[in-house]
């Protein structure tokens, strides 16, 4: 079926599309000809969306999906993943009162905060990035989509399999992929604990950073990063990200610390998350 979900101009489409593709996982995502595809799952039952703008302000979405009555979940859930009800106005003006964000937001005024599809997803991603590059860590991805996840019979080129259930990843040797082994073991670790709290991941959750950060294997950054694209906090904040400091150090134009980067953000509350993602996106157009 195909969908349409309206949002406010403006949308930066160009920006969520970068940032979906650089971090695209083979066998489960594709982006090609301005449009972003991938494999779902959702209560057991597996399909696939494509998804690119259309004109009157909206994303058209094509939808193959076996069940009809999981509908109004996966709008929601497509919804809070691209960001389609932020409320740009309200943030901008939260924000523009330090003059570099104001020339941030001036440069992109449509830009949004890309979610996640699902939380369990994202926390494998964030904890598969901890201290490598996006490069590396999606190859990793790709490795445990392959072998882990369900294949797929998809219309869609290059989609072949769905993303590892929590039970299969809680007792999988998850080392084997080539990564520490500390690192397997927080990533079974964290598929675990979605299976003794199945709520471990729902936006507007009181208190969900601090059961994060009380897993083994996740510090702040990873449940800042969790808590920013999952859990939809608009003011997490990554402070320790390597990239946000050097995005600030490239626009003021000198080294910046972790601390000094924490101390600056204390202006953009309570929408910090907003301004990590234009720092973020200045520095990738800025490559």
């Amino acid at each position: 079926m195909r969908l349409l979900l309206a949002y406010q101009a403006p949308y930066d489409w160009s920006a969520m599309l970068g940032f979906l593709s650089a971090r695209a996982v083979a066998g489960m995502e594709t982006v090609a000809g301005g449009v972003y595809s991938r494999s779902i799952g959702l209560s057991g039952n597996h399909g696939t969306f494509s998804i690119l703008p259309v004109a009157g302000d909206a994303l058209e979405v094509t939808l193959d999906f076996p069940d009809p009555a999981a509908v109004p979940q996966i709008v929601a859930r497509l919804r809070r993943m691209f960001d389609l009800d932020a409320d740009l106005p309200a943030l901008h003006q939260q924000l523009t009162g330090d003059p570099l964000m104001q020339r941030l937001i001036a440069a992109h005024p449509g830009l949004r905060v890309p979610g996640a599809w699902d939380g369990l997803e994202l926390a494998m991603r964030a904890v598969l990035g901890q201290q490598i590059t996006v490069g590396a860590a999606i190859k990793l991805a790709g490795k445990l989509v392959s072998r882990y996840g369900p294949p797929l019979t998809s219309c869609l080129p290059g989609v072949t399999h769905g993303f590892p259930e929590a039970a299969v990843l809680a007792q999988a040797d998850l080392a084997t992929l080539g990564m520490p082994r500390s690192r397997g073991r927080t990533l079974s670790g964290v598929a675990q604990a979605l299976l003794d709290d199945p709520c471990l991941f729902e936006p507007g959750r009181e208190g969900a950073v601090a059961r994060l950060l009380a897993l083994h294997g996740i510090g702040d950054w990873t449940a800042q990063y969790i808590a920013l694209r999952q859990l939809r906090d608009m003011d997490a904040f990554p402070g320790s990200d390597v990239g946000l400091i050097k995005a600030l150090a490239a626009l003021e134009g000198e080294p910046v610390t972790a601390r000094a980067l924490l101390a600056r953000a204390d202006a953009w509350r309570p929408c910090r998350g907003y301004a990590a993602q234009l720092l973020w996106t200045s520095l990738s157009r800025a490559d």
